[in-house]
């Protein structure tokens, strides 16, 4: 028996009592074999998002939880092992187009996922729309993938921090998503195990995030800088806009087909383009592959635009089970919704503002994403060109298209959906897409 029962842990946190790292090192082997119940972590979830830790605590956490299980050891690759990770938003599947992008311009993606988080999708659901994709392979078949590829998309085996693969599941459906020091360790904890030397962190801010509040997103990011560097991984942190959806999609299979487009080069929505090439070039610099931004934005745009990255993610998707005619017949290979029910405006005017959580939740509730650990996911369903602030709609034009298996669904949504536009006369303030945070800024 642990010197330390899981009861006694999870009082002492909720009593706001300071662990040492042998304490949670105990907790996290506790969460990992299996003796603590969902209930206890559940408790201690909760404990966290009362009481917080300070950031001792919240970086021994972090690394507990990375070493709860195996770590990946990347040896003779030509070039960097590089990742990004997003805390979460609304139709953001920049990561999908990311990794193969990287992978063409010299660098090593074996990026770890997640599945989705409240409101916000997983880059794994996402992939999971491609029939075959495995996204848990064996340590020895990611490893020579990635060594051939470039990049692998994968979730953590069983064997890959365990105890936060436990705690993750937990979180989604206990109201503790956007806690921010179980974000910082959850997230982190799995880029320490994959190897990564180099990390790019997009943190959203706006309505439609997890971390909202602007302030709460900087002490968030200077956190994660701080544990990154003792972890020896080297960090740069965006704040990026989520008051609107990233693209024009949310939802599993219309994000993925949206980040199709934008790789082979169809009409593409710019908002996703623009950021996945900034945050792709950052990694470039941060891994040494390019001399300053301007050249690493050359170089990701010729990638881009040359068809590099989309052969990358053909192959990607072809050498983890999936279909090998990814890039030839995307419409053949993704689900798609029985009724598909557009969302008409009831006035002119100009989008002003946009309840982007609501359209989130509103994709769950479609069955696109989870109330429960134990749900079934439909891929197929989501919303389809969604408008975004400043665009100006007559009256009778689509807000929105509702992609949803039955139609007292889409007819359940479209209220929804409606409600969560304001429309008005004036043009509101512009917004900007991304800003880097200056890497002075430090964790309290």
């Amino acid at each position: 028996m642990s010197v330390w029962p899981a009861a006694d842990l999870i009082r002492a946190k909720r009593d706001g009592v300071r662990l040492d790292a042998a304490q949670w090192r105990t907790l996290a082997d506790g969460i990992a074999d299996g003796s603590w119940s969902d209930g206890q972590i559940g408790a201690l979830t909760m404990a966290l998002a009362l009481r917080g830790l300070d950031a001792d605590e919240c970086r021994d956490f972090t690394f507990a939880l990375r070493d709860s299980g195996d770590r990946l050891a990347w040896r003779d690759l030509p070039g960097p092992v590089l990742d990004k990770h997003s805390t979460g938003g609304v139709g953001d599947c920049v990561s999908l187009a990311l990794a193969p992008l990287v992978a063409a311009c010299g660098g090593f993606v074996p990026m770890i996922s997640g599945r989705g988080l409240g409101h916000t999708g997983g880059t794994l659901d996402k992939l999971e729309s491609l029939k075959g994709y495995d996204v848990q392979p064996a340590p020895e078949r990611l490893q020579r993938i990635v060594a051939d590829v470039g990049c692998a998309i994968v979730g953590q085996s069983a064997a890959l921090v365990p105890a936060d693969r436990r705690i993750y599941a937990v979180r989604d459906v206990t109201g503790t998503v956007d806690v921010p020091d179980l974000m910082v360790a959850s997230i982190l904890s799995k880029k320490l195990a994959g190897g990564a030397q180099a990390l790019v962190l997009d943190i959203k801010t706006g309505n439609g995030a997890q971390t909202p509040d602007e302030h709460a997103a900087r002490a968030l990011a200077a956190r994660m800088r701080d544990i990154a560097h003792a972890g020896g991984v080297a960090l740069s942190v965006a704040l990026t806009d989520m008051d609107q959806l990233l693209g024009r999609d949310a939802g599993n299979a219309l994000e993925l087909a949206a980040v199709l487009d934008l790789l082979c080069g169809r009409e593409a929505c710019p908002r996703l383009r623009e950021l996945t090439l900034v945050l792709s070039a950052e990694l470039l610099c941060l891994g040494g592959l390019a001399a300053d931004r301007a050249q690493a934005m050359c170089c990701v745009r010729r990638a881009l635009d040359a068809g590099a990255a989309a052969e990358r993610f053909a192959r990607m998707v072809a050498a983890l089970g999936g279909p090998h005619d990814v890039l030839e017949r995307p419409r053949h290979h993704l689900p798609s919704a029985p009724v598909q029910q557009p969302v008409c405006a009831l006035e002119d005017g100009i989008v002003q503002a946009i309840d982007v959580r609501a359209l989130g939740e509103c994709v769950v509730d479609l069955g696109g994403g989870r109330r429960t650990p134990e749900s079934v996911v439909d891929h197929a369903v989501g919303l389809a060109a969604v408008r975004g602030r400043g665009e100006r709609v007559a009256r009778g034009d689509v807000l929105a298209v509702v992609h949803a298996r039955r139609a007292a669904d889409a007819d359940a949504a479209l209220r929804r959906v409606r409600s969560a536009f304001r429309l008005g006369a004036e043009a509101p303030p512009r917004s900007l897409l991304w800003r880097w945070l200056p890497s002075a800024e430090r964790a309290s």
